[in-house]
């Protein structure tokens, strides 16, 4: 249920933003045209426009970004045409996307991990969390049980034996804090921070909520074998786009990488 509205929801979005690209003369699916590119502000667009502004022009791209505030309206814009690329997900993210809802979107290069964390307004510690605290974390399938696995990971929680991505509170067998779960979308776990005890929280909407990943977070992923990376990904067949070469190539150039360490200090980490 929590899925279908959010999908149905950015179908309509998708809707909305191919009949304003239509308007506009914009085609996406011309190579010859400005590649239009779909990110989340922080850190993905932040990064393209660094690109759009300091490299692109020496490379011959016209490179155009699209902002979105949710996991799900870039891929549907992805799909239909409406943007040529979009700079936003992590693998498991976009397996369980494609695989829900028949889309056949693909990665073309890894260029950041945005650590998961836990933070809260009422603890320094995660070991000071007291019985009963209710924590937030993701509703999507994906970030879901990474927030879990990222509890399990620091003893918070044990989870049943080689459970996947798709991890949920039904699958902890031990909760020696009887820790309450509550279960939002993404871009909401950072405002929940004043009416929960505590809330796992993704990189790019802890970053956007002026948390510093690095140093707020009570408990941080870690970037070791890490399968989490955010990539640039197109709709399948696209892949060889000479716009997006250009893009692939600019965006795992040192340059990126002197930025993303310049700019988020720790709290985005290049993949590259």
């Amino acid at each position: 249920m929590r899925n279908t509205a959010k999908i149905t929801t950015a179908v309509l979005a998708a809707g909305a933003l191919t009949l304003g690209l239509s308007a506009c003369g914009a085609d996406s699916s011309s190579t010859d045209g400005p590649l239009i590119v779909a990110a989340s502000p922080v850190p993905h667009a932040e990064i393209l426009t660094y690109v759009k502004d300091n490299l692109a022009k020496k490379e011959g791209l016209d490179l155009q970004v699209k902002e979105f505030t949710d996991y799900v309206t870039p891929n549907t814009a992805t799909q239909d045409g409406s943007v040529g690329a979009n700079y936003f997900q992590n693998k498991p993210y976009l397996d369980d996307f494609n695989k829900k809802n028949g889309t056949d979107i693909v990665p073309v290069v890894t260029v950041h991990l945005e650590p998961l964390g836990l933070y809260s307004h009422k603890v320094k510690k995660a070991d000071d969390l007291k019985s009963g605290a209710t924590v937030a974390i993701p509703n999507d399938t994906v970030n879901e049980a990474r927030a879990l696995k990222l509890l399990a990971a620091d003893g918070l929680i044990t989870l049943k034996a080689g459970v996947g991505n798709e991890a949920t509170p039904s699958d902890i067998t031990k909760n020696p804090k009887n820790l309450k779960f509550k279960e939002l979308e993404a871009a909401q776990t950072p405002r929940s921070l004043d009416d929960v005890d505590a809330a796992v929280v993704n990189g790019n909407y802890a970053i956007e909520s002026d948390l510093k990943p690095s140093k707020d977070a009570l408990v941080l992923e870690s970037p070791k074998n890490n399968p989490y990376g955010n990539f640039l990904a197109v709709k399948k067949g696209n892949e060889d786009d000479p716009r997006v070469k250009k893009l692939a190539k600019l965006l795992t150039s040192p340059e990126v990488k002197k930025f993303i360490q310049d700019k988020y200090a720790g709290s985005v980490l290049a993949s590259f």
